[in-house]
């Protein structure tokens, strides 16, 4: 994912997992993935806070904004002028510092599983092992696709959450291995998320 110098990485105990789980956690269940199918289809917005850290452990704190299809936004808190938005088609990232922006389609980003209308992970989905019951990690990686990189997704199983699954964060991987985690907390599914949270302003150029 050209997630830039952001590509978040996830829970420290979801990033460990996905060193060594490869195809030991082969096929643990259709099951597991037909209920995360089900949560990502039943989430169409959602709002939280994020602690994002990468693979250098440096982090950063913000807000989270979600409408599926394909439209996320990243809001930074003090301190990082920056942002991340999708528009439904395009994520952009803006460096409001240096003036400048990168854009790639979503549907090249891990964040695709997150942000597609209809998820089907049947293909490129495998559950990982955990040591909790009540956590669920799923790796997405399309083999054919391999420079979109990969999507470790974390839930807790929660009765009151889409699906029966709450989202508590993922790691994402580039198609170099670069790591990118982020923690979800505050979580609010199926909120009113308006349109204008996925605009942004245009960096000015620096000479």
């Amino acid at each position: 994912m050209p997630f830039s110098p952001l590509s978040a990485r996830l829970l420290a105990p979801v990033a460990a997992i996905a060193v060594f789980a490869g195809s030991a956690a082969a096929a643990q269940g259709s099951g597991v993935i037909d209920q995360v199918e089900r949560s990502l289809g039943a989430t169409q917005s959602m709002t939280a806070s994020f602690f994002q850290t990468d693979q250098r452990n440096r982090s950063l704190r913000g807000s989270l904004s979600l409408k599926r299809p394909g439209r996320i936004r990243f809001e930074y808190g003090s301190g990082a002028n920056m942002l991340l938005v999708g528009n439904g088609k395009t994520l952009t990232f803006i460096d409001y510092d240096v003036g400048q922006k990168s854009a790639w389609p979503v549907a090249k980003s891990p964040l695709s599983v997150l942000l597609s209308p209809n998820p089907e992970l049947d293909r490129i989905a495998r559950v990982l092992p955990t040591k909790d019951p009540r956590v669920v990690l799923v790796r997405a990686r399309d083999a054919r696709r391999p420079e979109f990189g990969t999507l470790i997704l974390a839930f807790v199983k929660s009765a009151s959450a889409p699906g029966g699954l709450l989202l508590e964060g993922w790691t994402a991987i580039d198609a170099q291995n670069k790591r990118t985690t982020v923690k979800l907390d505050n979580q609010r599914y199926n909120v009113a998320v308006p349109e204008t949270a996925f605009a942004f302003a245009e960096p000015k150029r620096r000479k």
